[in-house]
């Protein structure tokens, strides 16, 4: 659904609780994505942690993240 308001999604990440602000669509793809890399979910949020900058949240990488995938997924 378009305009819909992101909901707080629970992670672990090293062994800390934590939580991010996802709008279902990206957390519907995100939780796919693991399972299609045969990951915990847990452990793919860890590595885009690690991936991402100082600037940027962990709930907009994980946006950009699923984001290049589709990109990539559909050739673009």
């Amino acid at each position: 659904m378009i305009g819909q308001r992101p909901k707080k999604r629970s992670l672990t990440l090293h062994g800390h609780r934590t939580s991010v602000s996802l709008e279902d669509a990206f957390w519907t793809e995100f939780r796919r994505l693991a399972a299609e890399q045969d990951r915990a979910l847990n452990e793919l949020a860890a590595e885009i942690d690690e991936m991402r900058g100082a600037d940027c949240g962990l709930a907009s990488a994980i946006r950009l993240y699923v984001l290049q995938a589709l990109k990539t997924a559909s050739g673009g």
